[in-house]
């Protein structure tokens, strides 16, 4: 782990100071945080394949089959 040093205003730091002691975690680790938010965005791209990709098949009547409900099935059999 490397070690950095940041200057922040008087304002900033008591905020920080808050927010850990509500938090119950060291400045460290809310610092740790709010980094990995700004730096890795947790976002979706709508664009995605995987998102329309779906139905996977359809089914013998030309419905289509619902596989995120019924994948048991479709994986196993209906006995299952």
């Amino acid at each position: 782990m490397r070690l950095i040093q940041a200057r922040i205003p008087q304002a900033e730091y008591e905020l920080l100071r808050r927010r850990a002691k509500k938090a119950g975690k060291p400045m460290q680790e809310v610092i740790r945080e709010a980094l990995r938010v700004h730096l890795l965005p947790d976002k979706v791209d709508p664009e995605d394949p995987i998102f329309k990709g779906f139905p996977l098949f359809q089914s013998k009547d030309g419905r289509r089959a619902r596989v995120s409900e019924r994948h048991d099935e479709f994986l196993y059999g209906d006995g299952r």
